[in-house]
């Protein structure tokens, strides 16, 4: 073959993998599965309308799924199996760490924020009105969400800043929707609930069957506050579920929304324009639209940001941290 022959044929094998390696970024970022959580929780039904924006703004075909929560939705992304997720600010921060949560498995650094979304509500509630505080779980089967979940360890917190230990209740290990359907039932006696407010399982519960939800403040909620920067104190306004006639105080953490750290910058920064450019129809869809704005997004500081967000908010006046 003489000196031309080869330079053509270099350039064609050069120009087929060029082809070929943007053909194998297109098919990771041209379909993305997103993790959100329960089906009778806030993940699932926000989810639903965010992939729905993503996939007709971004034109990424995102799929949301229905899953565990947060724990899964992290650990599935370090898989590979997903490439968005849902995670509560907290966990979020023990998975990067590698504490409570992941601390058998060890952190994982294989996920970014790509924007915080809203506020996670930690919920305490019973259909029993001679539990009015914390420390009257005592003796009671309570549910603390699955174990090793993001509810299980906000449970933990709480309980442990009312001075209760697991071996002070009858600890139940149950889903949001379980929960609701064994409180109706009487098999417990309350249950936590961390989602956004108002959760329909709650609303359910309520309105069927009227429930009563427990505050956390005081001293409980200082303690919490102190030894776990991660958590803000939260007003539930009057009325946030039928029968609720007074406002409820409590804490919550953040509901952020992660994407895997191989995903193409230009399509984080497309997901998250397709988002937070369309606040106004995604609220119209679903109430938590109305906590998407640029601040709430780029509050988080645990974890850092996907260079593709960290591009759209820069646009927007905000620098974050990133890690590439």
């Amino acid at each position: 073959m003489d000196f031309l022959g080869k330079r053509i044929s270099l350039f064609f094998l050069l120009a087929l993998g060029f082809v070929f390696s943007l053909s194998g970024c297109k098919s990771y970022d041209a379909r993305m599965m997103f993790g959100t959580g329960g089906t009778a929780g806030t993940y699932y039904a926000y989810g639903g309308v965010l992939a729905q924006y993503m996939r007709n703004f971004a034109n990424v075909k995102v799929t949301a799924v229905s899953t565990g929560g947060s724990k899964v939705n992290v650990q599935s992304i370090q898989d590979g199996d997903y490439q968005l997720g849902f995670a509560q600010s907290d966990v979020m921060t023990y998975a990067w760490n590698g504490t409570r949560a992941f601390e058998k498995d060890g952190a994982t650094h294989d996920f970014r924020v790509l924007g915080s979304l809203y506020d996670e509500t930690v919920q305490l509630f019973t259909m029993n009105k001679d539990i009015k505080t914390v420390q009257d779980l005592k003796g009671k089967k309570v549910s603390v969400g699955a174990s090793g979940s993001g509810v299980y360890f906000n449970a933990i917190d709480v309980l442990t800043a009312a001075g209760l230990t697991l071996d002070d209740i009858k600890p139940q290990f149950q889903s949001f929707g379980d929960s609701k359907e064994a409180l109706k039932d009487g098999r417990i006696d309350a249950a936590f609930i961390v989602a956004g407010a108002p959760t329909s399982a709650i609303t359910e519960l309520a309105t069927t069957n009227g429930v009563y939800l427990i505050n956390i403040e005081g001293d409980v909620r200082a303690q919490i506050m102190e030894k776990c920067p991660y958590y803000t104190t939260k007003e539930l306004a009057a009325n946030t579920y039928p029968g609720q006639t007074e406002p409820m105080q409590t804490i919550a953490v953040k509901a952020v929304l992660i994407v895997s750290a191989n995903a193409n910058e230009e399509t984080v920064y497309k997901l998250t324009s397709a988002l937070f450019d369309h606040r106004e129809e995604i609220t119209k869809e679903n109430a938590k639209g109305k906590e998407l704005s640029i601040e709430n997004a780029t509050c988080t500081k645990s974890v850092p940001y996907h260079k593709g967000s960290a591009k759209y908010y820069q646009e927007h006046g905000v620098n974050v941290e990133t890690l590439d």
